[in-house]
């Protein structure tokens, strides 16, 4: 009965469902930090030029600008902060039965 699951068919399927799972959380991983990146430079880029503008017409806007320029740019740290803890979370195939 066990000499199915001590086969070496059964622990080539554990070694690819291994290497699938960790390919995924590697894309999950790059798409976050990706996408997040891609957001920030989104936000950094509309304010940028709103507060450009503003800060043109009067200038005691600036500090509040800089402020929302910080918090557009964290976006991107939290993404690489999520990508980071993802790409740990991934085995490099090396699989434990």
């Amino acid at each position: 009965m066990f000499e199915k699951f001590l086969s070496n068919d059964f622990l080539f399927v554990l070694t690819i469902n291994a290497l699938i799972s960790s390919g995924f959380i590697q894309l999950g991983a790059g798409l976050s930090v990706g996408l997040a990146g891609l957001a920030a430079g989104f936000a950094i880029g509309v304010v940028g030029d709103a507060g450009v503008r503003a800060t043109a017409q009067q200038p005691r806007l600036f500090v509040g600008m800089i402020l929302i320029l910080i918090f557009a740019e964290v976006l991107g740290l939290y993404g690489l902060i999520v990508g980071l803890i993802l790409n740990t979370k991934a085995s490099g195939g090396d699989v434990k039965c």
